[in-house]
């Protein structure tokens, strides 16, 4: 009873923990992550749309690259385009002040024609159409001729009808003969300017030449007169 008694250990806070216990803050770190991990897949597996497998996002890739290649090539073509179509209404501004230009001469040249046709001497037979000069001349075997023709008055449409040169000469023998050459297509307005050349008889040497302006082969006389061949 007297004798050495053991060392009593006062435990300050009361009974000793064990040296393994877990905290109380690791254990609800690793819950809050768990929930979280689970509430993620949750969402992701409830309200959003499913993930995509190793396949399908290699397949997605490579259908975004085609369609950003074909949408470069579509913008290339687009651009081409644009550039061709600018050209085209430069040069279709071109060619329309050109046409301008173009009526705006004709309108000139049309009133320079009038004032000339209006300097000639007048027929002397008159009639509905005139032949206010004339020029004829031989080119091998073939009658060269230049008219202008003029209309007592003017109308909304061309005045139609034919031309008919009658030639008189001497023949291939040496008598003298006439010869109705092919009659000339006629539709004029308020004057009318003819160039051209028509075949001879073989040997003939024309030195007149009767100018005839008819409604028609045949037809109406309209304008008449005889001129000399050079």
């Amino acid at each position: 009873m007297f004798g050495q008694g053991k060392p009593v250990v006062l435990e300050r806070y009361g009974r000793r923990r064990s040296r393994w216990s877990i905290p109380r803050w690791l254990v609800l770190l690793l819950a809050g992550i768990a929930i979280g991990a689970g509430g993620v897949v949750f969402v992701q597996e409830r309200y959003l749309p499913p993930r995509l497998s190793a396949a399908d996002s290699t397949r997605l890739k490579l259908s975004y690259e085609q369609a950003d290649s074909e949408r470069q090539r579509l913008k290339r073509e687009l651009d081409g385009t644009t550039k061709r179509l600018a050209g085209a209404l430069d040069e279709t501004k071109r060619l329309s002040d050109s046409l301008s230009a173009s009526r705006q001469t004709t309108e000139g040249l049309r009133e320079m024609a009038s004032s000339l046709v209006a300097s000639l001497p007048p027929d002397p037979r008159g009639g509905a159409v005139e032949v206010r000069a004339a020029r004829f001349t031989v080119d091998g075997g073939a009658l060269a001729y230049e008219l202008v023709l003029t209309r007592d008055r003017t109308g909304t449409k061309p005045l139609t009808g034919v031309v008919q040169l009658v030639v008189s000469g001497a023949s291939a023998k040496g008598t003298d003969t006439s010869a109705a050459l092919k009659p000339i297509a006629l539709a004029m307005g308020p004057y009318e300017s003819l160039r051209g050349s028509l075949p001879l008889p073989e040997g003939f040497k024309p030195r007149q030449t009767t100018i005839n302006v008819l409604d028609r082969i045949d037809g109406k006389v309209l304008g008449h007169r005889v001129m000399n061949v050079k």
